[in-house]
């Protein structure tokens, strides 16, 4: 699998000045969107004791494209995982724009101060694709991650949400779509091959087809609806990718045993 990050990287040498001149002319065109307030929040439904939710990530678990998190994806998610489930929940965010998975384990766990969890959801793999991470040290990274939250939590399940669906990013050119769309697709490749050493870690692998989410759940809409501005989710597409994940985790037999 690296061999074809190697094969890639020898291709993109010579693109490299038009991918850096498109990278800024796509930059100057997107809006810088803010992260999203209130970073925690609470579903209450009976009286069994709540499930406490972290969420960990860049800037699409931030909330990045809608002004609260009850609109992001841990909003949303909390509400779909409380229907399934049948319980209260409690989440809180902890997330940056731009975050690498290096960041991740060095800045932003250890800013965890809660003493226990039920489930860690991780968004991570855009930044690290914009920034050409090698996949080796992307796989080095998240298995600092998944190091650093078993000494906080113990055993808690983890569970990493797709890779992002950068080749349906309006805002990017065909050229970018290829390579960063392709490298992140790769660094979803070495997730999941990682996941299957790991003890209670999961990784919904199945890559974010837009068209394909329109057709299975039944929804009317186009391509510039998914996104607040070219590149990060809508408010509508928090809501489905929410449940779509909350989906996978409730089919995951595992996780769900320990859950109910």
């Amino acid at each position: 699998m690296r061999y074809k990050y190697y094969l890639g990287s020898l291709l993109v040498i010579p693109l490299l000045p038009i991918l850096f001149y498109q990278g800024i002319k796509i930059r100057r065109r997107i809006p810088n969107l803010p992260e999203a307030q209130q970073p925690h929040g609470k579903i209450s439904r009976n009286l069994k004791k709540p499930l406490s939710v972290i969420f960990i990530g860049e800037s699409t678990i931030a909330g990045v494209g809608v002004r609260t998190h009850e609109d992001g994806f841990a909003g949303n998610f909390a509400k779909e995982l409380s229907k399934k489930f049948d319980r209260s929940i409690t989440w809180k965010v902890f997330a940056k724009s731009g975050s690498k998975a290096k960041d991740v384990y060095k800045n932003i766990i250890p800013k965890i101060d809660e003493k226990t969890a039920d489930l860690v959801v991780i968004g991570l793999g855009g930044n690290d694709a914009f920034t050409l991470n090698n996949p080796k040290l992307w796989a080095l990274a998240i298995k600092n991650i998944i190091a650093i939250i078993r000494k906080k939590f113990n055993n808690v399940p983890i569970v990493f949400t797709n890779m992002p669906p950068i080749k349906e990013f309006p805002a990017f050119t065909p050229l970018i779509k290829f390579t960063i769309g392709n490298l992140v697709e790769l660094l979803g490749d070495e997730l999941e091959n990682l996941v299957q050493g790991q003890e209670n870690v999961y990784y919904n692998a199945q890559r974010i087809n837009l068209n394909d989410w329109l057709q299975r759940l039944n929804l009317t809409g186009k391509p510039s609806d998914f996104f607040s501005d070219g590149v990060h989710p809508s408010k509508f597409t928090y809501q489905i990718w929410a449940k779509d994940f909350v989906g996978f985790i409730y089919n995951n037999s595992e996780i769900q045993n320990q859950l109910k």
